[in-house]
C-alpha cells in the first residue's frame, strides 16, 4: 500500500508496490504461467539454438522405466529442455538426481500397487550438457548446474515479452 508517497514495508522489506520499486519493473519467469513461458522458450530455442539439437534416437527411447512408450510430440525433446532451464531458473543449482526425481512418474505394476520410478539420467544429462555448450547453463562445483547471466537474461527477457502480451489482453494483471 503507498502511504502518501512514502514507502511501506512488509516484514522489513519494501513492498513491490512502493515508490522505492517504481523505476525497477523487472519481469521474472516467476509472474508469468509457466506452460507458457515453456511453451514460447521450447519454440525460441528450436530456431535459434543450434548447440540444442535432439539425437537421433530420441524419437525412438522413452524418457524413464515408468512410461510405457516415447513421447508422442515430435518436439519434446526441446520441450524438456525448456522446462528443464525454468526448473534450474526456479530451485538451482540442482544436479541431475534431483532432476531425474523431478521427471519421474508412477510406474504401474500390472495387478500389485504402482510404484515411483525416477526418470532417465542419460536424456537429463545430454540436455544439460548441450545447454553447457549453449553457455546457458554452468555448473557450480559439487552442486549441481544454475542457469548462467545469458540464460537468465534470455528467460527474463522471454517472461517480460509474455506479461505484456498478458497486459494487453487483460488490462487489470498490470498492478501486478
Amino acid at each position: 500500500m503507498l502511504n502518501g508517497g512514502t514507502i511501506t514495508h512488509i516484514c522489513g522489506l519494501p513492498t513491490r508496490s512502493s515508490t522505492y520499486y517504481k523505476g525497477l519493473d523487472m519481469t521474472t519467469a516467476y509472474d508469468v504461467p509457466a506452460g507458457v513461458l515453456i511453451e514460447r522458450l521450447s519454440d525460441y530455442i528450436k530456431g535459434n539454438i543450434n548447440e540444442v539439437k535432439a539425437p537421433s534416437w530420441a524419437e525412438y527411447v522413452k524418457t524413464g522405466s515408468h512410461v510405457e512408450r516415447a513421447p508422442h510430440d515430435p518436439d519434446w525433446w526441446y520441450v524438456r529442455t525448456a522446462s528443464m532451464m525454468r526448473k534450474l531458473y526456479m530451485h538451482g543449482p540442482i544436479g541431475v538426481s534431483h532432476l531425474r526425481k523431478a521427471y519421474g512418474g508412477r510406474k504401474r505394476m500390472g495387478v500389485r500397487p504402482a510404484h515411483f520410478r525416477k526418470a532417465g539420467g542419460n536424456i537429463l544429462r545430454k540436455i544439460l550438457q548441450q545447454l553447457e555448450t549453449a553457455q546457458l547453463v554452468e555448473k557450480v562445483d559439487k552442486k549441481g548446474r544454475v542457469v548462467s547471466k545469458k540464460g537468465r537474461s534470455l528467460l527474463d527477457a522471454m517472461s517480460g515479452q509474455i506479461k505484456r502480451e498478458m497486459e494487453k489482453e487483460v488490462p487489470a494483471i498490470k498492478k501486478y
